[in-house]
Formats: structure tokens, C-alpha cells, sequence
């Protein structure tokens, strides 16, 4: 059974930005092209990687990125009551809790990002991890 995984902001500008993380995250999408994995992510997630690409790629490269991620990422939305909690957590960053509690919603198995600061939140039932640690838990 694969595991499902939420992909925060920073997870997928390492990847089509070609950032520091691109290798490892290359390898997790990998992942999910062979079928380890369900990949998910939000329609704000996709607003801020739109927004970044379109400064370093023309608006017709922007639009075949996010098209062709399409075809291996599940968006998913929250609702009134996972953005109620997220409010209510522990999580300062507004946009990183919401985004976390939607991925508790859903059962994802593993949240990804670098967020040093999110990490520290997480939950036992939804780890936070980096794509290294992904691949890491997911190859054993």
C-alpha cells in the first residue's frame, strides 16, 4: 500500500525551482511515479508555487509545470472545522498549520517540509519530515 504524503510549498519550489533540495526531492517524486506513494498538496500550496515559478519561468512554462505536477499530485482542501483547529493549535504560522490540520484531515501519513519551526509541532499521528528523511523512513 503506498503511503500518502502531504507536499508543503517548500518541498515542491525545491523541485521545479531546482533549489538545494531538488535531488531529494526528485527521488521522492520518484517514488511516486513507481507507485510508493500518493502525493497531495492544496490549492494555496499551489497559489505560492505559481507565484515563484512565474518570477523564474515565463507564464506558459509556469502553467505546464503545475500541469504536468497535476498529473502525480491530489489537491485536497480543508474545511470550516480542520481550519478551526489549525487556529487552535499550537502551530504559529497561520498558513503552516492550516495547511498542516488539512493534511491530518485527510490521514496523510507523512507532512514534507523543511520548515525547521513546523517540525517542532507536528503531532504523533502526522510526522513533519524532510525529503531525505522521507526516503529514509519509506526505503527501509
Amino acid at each position: 500500500m503506498a503511503f500518502k504524503v502531504f507536499l508543503d510549498a517548500n518541498f515542491l519550489l525545491d523541485l521545479t525551482l531546482k533549489r538545494e533540495g531538488f535531488e531529494k526531492s526528485s527521488q521522492v517524486f520518484q517514488l511516486a511515479l513507481n507507485g510508493d506513494l500518493n502525493l497531495y498538496s492544496t490549492p494555496a500550496v499551489l497559489h505560492i508555487l505559481s507565484y515563484f515559478t512565474s518570477k523564474a519561468y515565463s507564464n506558459q512554462q509556469t502553467r505546464e509545470i503545475i500541469l504536468t505536477l497535476m498529473n502525480d499530485v491530489q489537491i485536497i482542501e480543508g474545511n470550516h472545522a480542520s481550519t478551526l483547529m489549525a487556529l487552535n493549535s499550537r502551530i504559529q504560522d497561520i498558513e503552516d498549520a492550516i495547511l498542516y490540520y488539512t493534511a491530518l484531515k485527510f490521514n496523510m501519513d507523512y507532512f514534507v517540509s523543511s520548515d525547521k519551526q513546523l517540525k517542532k509541532s507536528a503531532l504523533p499521528q502526522l510526522p513533519i519530515c524532510t525529503s531525505d528523511e522521507l526516503l529514509a523512513s519509506v526505503n527501509k
